[in-house]
């Protein structure tokens, strides 16, 4: 799973799985969900992010994973 924040647009995207999306549904008002040819969703793209999440924090809790990495844009 990747998070990437795009500033100049105020959006996150959530990459669940990344097959290519084939198809986008807004589920929400500001909430698009990506779907692959399968119906699976692939991604999840927050417009306004900012304004609807806390982006100085981030918590993973139990996650079943044996590491994590963490990356930076810079």
């Amino acid at each position: 799973m990747k998070l990437t924040y795009y500033a100049e647009t105020d959006s996150l995207y959530i990459e669940l799985n990344p097959a290519p999306s084939a198809d986008s549904r807004e589920v929400a008002d500001g909430l698009v969900a990506d779907f692959d040819a399968d119906g699976n969703v692939v991604g999840l793209d927050i417009d306004h992010a900012s304004k609807k999440l806390d982006l100085q924090s981030l918590e993973a809790v139990a996650l079943p994973i044996a590491h994590a990495r963490l990356a930076s844009a810079g």
